[in-house]
């Protein structure tokens, strides 16, 4: 699987005044806000990155999910363990 380019942030379209409609990219990195324009011809490009980031982000949560689930199946050697009342 290949994810390609990745970008984080959503992409909206603004209307102004005089200006018309544009795109713009708002992210967060580092604890910080970002804004950017985006070209009309770059929007599709710009939303590629932006789903392949969704993705990678979504695969990477399964993967530590799955981690953790290992990390207790080899702690307790794969024995579940007794509730308070004695029963598994």
């Amino acid at each position: 699987m290949e994810l390609g380019h990745m970008h984080p942030g959503s992409l909206s379209q603004q209307k102004r005044s005089g200006v018309g409609i544009y795109h713009q990219l708002s992210y967060s990195y580092i604890g910080k806000g970002h804004t950017k324009y985006v070209r009309p011809e770059d929007v599709p490009e710009v939303r590629l990155e932006i789903d392949n980031y969704r993705r990678f982000r979504d695969l990477t949560r399964k993967w530590v999910e799955f981690e953790i689930e290992l990390a207790k199946l080899r702690r307790d050697g794969g024995k579940s363990k007794k509730t308070s009342t004695g029963k598994e």
